[in-house]
């Protein structure tokens, strides 16, 4: 095998594909990446069984062939090298890669012990335009749990209804939702899928591209011009969230989204990460104190001007939730719908009181409170 190819295209397609490489598989294939060059294009695949990457780039191919390299090890070579042609020959124990005054020597694997990329019929599917996908994909997968033992809780449900398109992700002490309508209404399904892999997906490059949402029996299918993801689905059932999100509230108010995620760092500075940020909401003042104590360091406060209607409440929430609650959410101002001081806080953006529109989103992030002493 024998090509050549330039610097900054190979390093985004091996950045892209080494994700799906194993990093703890008892078998040392998985954590390479297979490089096949044919025709006029290098394809790279990587594979950890539960998620596989394809990715295909122009390059000049002067013999055809194939060979897998340690993933880690070439993604760091390659971004190392300067933006210039590289010149990548395999035999079949080691590759030399060349580039400029640079030389490389690395053993690799057979190919012919790398699984095959899986060959999926998709049951359903949706068109979404990229940065669509994206922005929704990034607001909610940060809510998705980390705690493996409850692994519904991990993923993102991802929900199509016609034209309409619902992403939502919990981890127990908060929940994201992000709802729009699609320009070309796809098929109607219904998915929980990883939400590293979704926050992954969603941190591409791609540009204003359409992305076609697969859906099978077990897997999800995404395909994002050369790139090809095929994931894991996550069996379950996801909790009913939209219990959660209740049409009435007790208390409505309104603040700047920047002042208050502003605010909430400055106050939670006094905290020991533990101890809630509390809300004091006066609808006479038109004012929201917010306060912060620790026995061992102090305490502090900082009242903000906000838009109140509905009962007086004080309830306190985990602050690193609120921040990054406000930095999901695509609008400027804020609503916190507070039913008392022990049910739960939602913030919501202004979109999320009409229907939704083609290019709009609705959002709503419901935070857990934390009894105050």
């Amino acid at each position: 095998m024998k090509f050549s190819i330039n610097q900054s295209e190979l390093a985004y397609a091996l950045g892209i594909v080494s994700k799906g490489a194993s990093a703890r598989s008892t078998l040392p294939v998985l954590s390479g990446i297979l490089i096949t060059a044919s025709g006029t294009d290098v394809v790279l695949e990587a594979t950890n069984l539960d998620l596989s990457i394809r990715c295909k780039v122009a390059a000049l191919v002067e013999e055809e062939g194939s060979t897998v390299v340690p993933s880690k090890l070439i993604l760091d070579i390659v971004k190392s090298l300067p933006d210039s042609a590289i010149h990548i020959e395999a035999s079949e124990e080691q590759a030399t890669i060349l580039c400029e005054t640079s030389s490389f020597s690395i053993r690799t694997m057979l190919p012919e012990d790398f699984p095959g990329f899986p060959e999926v019929s998709p049951e359903t599917s949706a068109r979404i335009p990229f940065p669509i996908f994206s922005d929704m994909a990034k607001r909610v997968s940060k809510s998705a749990s980390k705690d493996e033992s409850r692994a519904i809780l991990t993923g993102v449900l991802v929900e199509a209804q016609g034209d309409l398109l619902r992403m939502v992700a919990t981890d127990s002490y908060r929940l994201a939702f992000a709802e729009t309508r699609l320009e070309n209404p796809g098929g109607e399904f219904k998915a929980v899928v990883a939400g590293a892999f979704l926050a992954n997906v969603a941190g591409m490059s791609a540009g204003e591209q359409d992305i076609d949402f697969e859906i099978a029996e077990n897997q999800v299918i995404i395909h994002c011009g050369d790139t090809t993801f095929v994931n894991r689905r996550i069996e379950g059932n996801f909790p009913p969230y939209m219990q959660l999100l209740p049409e009435a509230c007790n208390t409505r108010v309104t603040f700047d989204c920047k002042e208050l995620s502003e605010a909430v760092r400055r106050i939670s500075l006094m905290n020991d990460k533990t101890n809630p940020v509390r809300f004091d909401v006066n609808g006479a003042s038109q004012t929201t104190q917010l306060s912060a104590s620790s026995q061992d360091v102090g305490a502090a406060s900082e009242t903000l001007a906000s838009g109140i209607d509905g009962e007086d409440v004080v309830i306190g929430f985990n602050p690193a939730y609120v921040v990054d609650g406000l930095a999901c959410a695509p609008s400027n101002e804020i609503v916190l719908e507070l039913q008392s001081s022990v049910r739960p806080g939602i913030l919501k953006n202004q979109a999320y009181y009409e229907p939704a529109t083609v290019g709009g989103e609705r959002f709503a992030y419901v935070i857990m409170p934390i009894r105050l002493s």
